[in-house]
C-alpha cells in the first residue's frame, strides 16, 4: 500500500535494527507496553512475528511504515482485526525524527482506507493513555469520536493510568 510519501508493507528481517532504535527512545516508549531500551533480540522476535501474520485474518498485524524516497523504516501501524472481520483496533508508533510532519496521519489514513474500503469493516477503535495528548489529537483529526474515559484502567510502568477510548464508523470515514 502506498501514499504520496510512504509505503506501508509487511515487516522484513532487515527492519529489526531500526525498530529497536526508535522503540528504545524513552519518549516513544513512555505510553507504550514495552520498556526502553528495546533490544535488538526483542526487535528481531517482534519482526518475525509481524511478518508471519496476515492483514486479512483475525488477529494482530503490524504495517511497516517506510519513507518512499529514503526507503527507510520510520514507524509502524498496528491493527487487531476481530474474529468477526468487521471490527478492528488500531495503534501507531513513529520514530521521533519523523514526527510532526504529517507522516502518522498519512500512514493511519491509508490503513483506515484499506480497512473500510477494501476489507469492508464497520468500526475501528483506538485507545491511548490519557496523558498522550498528541495521539489523542491525531485520532480526533482522523475523525475518531471520543467515546469514553476509563479511569485508572491500566497499570503500566509502575503506575495506574487513565485510558481514552475512540471509535470511528465506516460511514464517518467513507463520507469524509
Amino acid at each position: 500500500m502506498a501514499t504520496d510519501r510512504l509505503i506501508l508493507r509487511r515487516f522484513r528481517a532487515s527492519d529489526a535494527p531500526v525498530l529497536a532504535a526508535y522503540r528504545s527512545d524513552p519518549d516513544v516508549a513512555r505510553y507504550q507496553s514495552w520498556d526502553a531500551p528495546f533490544d535488538r533480540e526483542k526487535a528481531e522476535t517482534a519482526v518475525r512475528n509481524f511478518a508471519a501474520s496476515s492483514p486479512d485474518e483475525a488477529g494482530h498485524f503490524q504495517y511497516a511504515v517506510e519513507l518512499t524516497g529514503e526507503r527507510r523504516l520510520i514507524g509502524d501501524v498496528y491493527v487487531r482485526l476481530h474474529d468477526n472481520l468487521r471490527q478492528a483496533e488500531i495503534g501507531f508508533t513513529l520514530d521521533p525524527a519523523y514526527q510532526r510532519r504529517g507522516f502518522a496521519f498519512e500512514a493511519v489514513s491509508a490503513v483506515l482506507d484499506r480497512l473500510f474500503r477494501v476489507q469492508g469493516l464497520h468500526r475501528v477503535t483506538g485507545e491511548c493513555d490519557a496523558r498522550n495528548t498528541r495521539s489523542a489529537a491525531l485520532l480526533e483529526r482522523l475523525g475518531f469520536q471520543r467515546e469514553g474515559l476509563l479511569r485508572q484502567q491500566t497499570f503500566i510502568k509502575g503506575e495506574w493510568t487513565d485510558d481514552l477510548l475512540y471509535g470511528l464508523l465506516a460511514p464517518e470515514w467513507l463520507d469524509r
